[in-house]
C-alpha cells in the first residue's frame, strides 16, 4: 500500500462538516469502505473516518442552519501562527485563528483573494493521512479558482509552491479555462495537488474552492453506488491523461470529486 507522509504544504487531511453527520457516516461507509469512529465530546463530536485501518478523513456537525454541507483541505505547516501572519500579508483573511485542538496539533482556517477556503494543520500527535492512491484513499486535490494569476501568486508567497504549469503549453499569456498549474511543496520529491483556472465554468458569481479526489477501483460503479444511495452525480466519468475523473453530491449536498489511474499506472 503506498505510504504518504505530507511534507511542509503538502495536503495532510481533509474534512466534512455536515447537516446530517449520522447519514454522512453511513453514506460514506458504504460507499467507501470508510470505518467511522464514535463521536468525541471533548471535540464538538468530532469523528475519523478510517480507510484500510489508518485514518484518511474526518466528519464534524456543520456549524448552523443555512451553511452548505463542504469538504475541507487542510495543508501542513511547522507554525500555524506564523502561517497565518504570512497568510494575511500576502492578502488572505482569517476564518479561524490558529487554535489547538488537544495534544492532536494546531488548526486554523482562511481564505485565499481568490475566495476559496482552506485550512492550516500544524502536527501534534494526529499526523493526518498516511496512505494514498488506493481504493478509499486521498487521489488527488485541487483549486478552481475564479482568479488564477492571485491564487497562484498567494500560494507561492506563503506555502512556497513550486508551480509547474501544464495547462495550454504553459503558455503565460492564456487565459483560458484550461489554465493549470501542478504544485509541488518546497524539498517535495512528487507533486501534492493542482490550481486551476475556472473563470467561468460555474457561472457568475460562484466562489472559488478546494476540492478533494478519493481513489476507487471503479468509477462507473462508484457513481451507480452513489445514485443508489441518494447522491447525485455531477460529472460523469471522464478519461483524461491524469486518469477516469469524476464528481457527486452526498445526499445532503456535499461535493466531493473520484479518481482512478490512467491504463498501466
Amino acid at each position: 500500500m503506498p505510504d504518504y507522509t505530507a511534507a511542509d504544504g503538502a495536503p495532510i487531511w481533509f474534512d466534512l462538516a455536515s447537516s446530517d453527520p449520522d447519514r454522512a457516516a453511513a453514506f460514506y461507509g458504504e460507499l467507501f469502505g470508510w470505518d467511522v469512529s464514535e463521536p468525541n465530546a471533548e471535540l464538538d463530536g468530532y469523528r475519523n473516518f478510517s480507510a484500510n485501518g489508518r485514518l484518511v478523513a474526518g466528519l464534524i456537525q456543520a456549524p448552523g442552519e443555512g451553511v452548505a454541507d463542504v469538504w475541507s483541505v487542510y495543508f501542513k505547516v511547522a507554525d500555524a501562527a506564523a502561517e497565518v501572519e504570512k497568510a494575511q500579508s500576502a492578502g488572505g483573511s482569517v476564518i479561524v485563528p490558529p487554535m489547538p485542538v488537544g495534544d492532536l496539533g494546531v488548526t486554523a482556517l482562511l481564505t485565499d483573494p481568490a475566495g476559496a477556503a482552506y485550512g492550516l494543520w500544524q502536527v501534534g500527535s494526529h499526523a493526518g493521512f498516511s496512505e494514498r492512491g488506493t481504493h478509499g484513499t486521498p487521489y488527488w486535490f485541487d483549486e478552481m479558482t475564479m482568479d488564477y494569476a492571485a491564487s497562484t501568486d498567494y500560494y507561492t508567497r506563503t506555502l512556497h509552491w513550486e508551480l509547474e504549469e501544464v495547462g495550454t503549453g504553459g503558455d503565460p499569456n492564456s487565459t483560458g479555462p484550461d489554465r493549470y498549474s501542478v504544485v509541488t511543496p518546497p524539498g517535495a520529491a512528487d507533486s501534492a495537488a493542482g490550481i486551476m483556472s475556472a473563470a467561468g465554468m460555474f457561472g457568475d458569481g460562484h466562489p472559488s474552492f478546494w476540492q478533494v479526489y478519493i481513489t476507487v477501483d471503479d468509477v462507473a460503479a462508484t457513481l451507480a453506488k452513489v445514485t443508489a444511495l441518494g447522491g447525485e452525480v455531477l460529472m460523469p466519468g471522464e478519461v483524461t491523461p491524469w486518469g477516469t475523473l469524476a464528481s457527486f453530491k452526498d445526499p445532503m449536498g456535499a461535493a466531493i470529486c473520484l479518481g482512478h489511474p490512467p491504463a498501466g499506472m
